[in-house]
């Protein structure tokens, strides 16, 4: 692990040197009438492993809509697409638009996947022994997309819609999925709509310096628009930011989910991963209500060059007033790397490590929150 953990270093690195050296072989800016650019394409090369995946590969682009920003806070319409593999047999195929329109007054966020994703599983509950892991094989379809309004001058509201197809294709002879009694072992479809309310005074998406964001997420899955069954989940997501001297930011979260209802295991909260619980496998712990608690300490070392360390605390249980009966602990630190000089997105590696002994390497864009 630590030899792997020092190549994805030294590939980081020869990619700064390639950024610097032969950006104008990455970046392409597409011009109308050959005076404004309004186009602005950024190929990301993707090299990874995790808990969940292995190592993986693949690529992706960013799309930069130069022309439509939210005027408010300096932020770009974008469209965001990734292709990935990994040596688990896993392909996910991502698609993700972030438009502004009427100068920032509105906002659709769309996030699309296809996923045939291999995959362990432990049971349902906080305390299912490690004994218990089953590779079992589900193919997804997600579609979540929100519209919100800007209501002056931070606040935003907004309707949206979430349409889940899980199907399970492949189970453990004789495991726990395999005996039927777990809700969504055989597939589920999740549909419905959701009421979407923010404060958000952030100064950038991708790796905040200062400002506040907090977040209600209100989602209904009915049968009557084609769910497998019926269940409401409400989220709640607190984050702030504050820079202390000079290039040095200590950022918070505090993230809640929690579902009622009858809810296939698909839908329910899943503990630990690369936004939630880094350093657990994610979806090792699954139960309705889950809490994630999150400080980070990030220090700017060079102008696309900074790392972070975190510790992480949270929970998860099937009833909320035992959230708090057994904690899991993580922690961990990485590196970041601004792909393109002028723009904020960010290449993530960060290594978590939780207090049962074990870990995992991650890989993301941006800033885990």
């Amino acid at each position: 692990m630590k030899l792997l953990f020092t190549l994805i270093i030294v590939s980081l690195t020869f990619c700064s040197a390639f950024a610097q050296e032969e950006e104008n072989n990455i970046i392409y800016r597409l011009d109308t009438i050959g005076k404004q650019k309004k186009l602005k394409i950024i190929g990301l090369p993707i090299a990874f492993t995790s808990p969940e995946t292995n190592f993986g590969f693949g690529g992706g682009a960013q799309f930069i809509l130069l022309n439509n920003s939210n005027v408010y806070n300096s932020r770009t319409s974008n469209i965001l697409m990734s292709a990935i593999y990994t040596l688990n047999q896993q392909l996910s195929l991502e698609v993700r638009p972030q438009i502004y329109f009427g100068r920032g007054n509105y906002f659709l966020d769309v996030e699309t996947k296809y996923k045939i994703f291999p995959n362990s599983f432990w049971g349902v509950g906080n305390d299912t022994p490690a004994s218990n892991e089953e590779r079992y094989n589900m193919t997804s379809t997600e579609v979540k997309a929100s519209f919100l309004k800007r209501l002056p001058p931070l606040l935003n509201f907004g309707i949206g819609l979430n349409l889940q197809m899980h199907q399970v294709t492949e189970v453990a002879e004789g495991g726990l999925l395999a005996q039927g009694n777990i809700l969504g072992s055989d597939g589920a479809i999740i549909s419905g709509l959701s009421i979407i309310f923010n404060f958000d005074s952030r100064d950038m998406i991708e790796s905040p310096r200062k400002g506040f964001f907090f977040g209600m997420d209100t989602q209904f899955s009915s049968e009557n628009w084609g769910a497998t069954s019926g269940f409401n989940k409400f989220i709640g997501d607190f984050r702030t930011y504050q820079s202390i001297g000079t290039g040095s930011v200590v950022a918070m979260q505090v993230y809640s989910e929690n579902t009622f209802g009858v809810v296939p295991f698909q839908g329910k909260a899943w503990y630990g991963g690369g936004q939630r619980g880094r350093g657990y496998f994610r979806g090792r712990f699954v139960d309705n209500h889950m809490y994630v608690g999150q400080l980070e300490y990030r220090l700017q070392l060079h102008s696309r060059w900074s790392m972070a360390a975190f510790g992480i605390i949270g929970g998860i249980s099937d009833v909320p007033n035992r959230l708090f009966d057994d904690f899991k602990v993580s922690f961990g630190g990485g590196f970041r790397f601004k792909f393109v000089k002028d723009q904020n997105t960010l290449l993530r590696l960060d290594y978590g490590y939780n207090r049962d002994g074990n870990g995992g390497i991650y890989f993301g864009v941006n800033e885990a929150f």
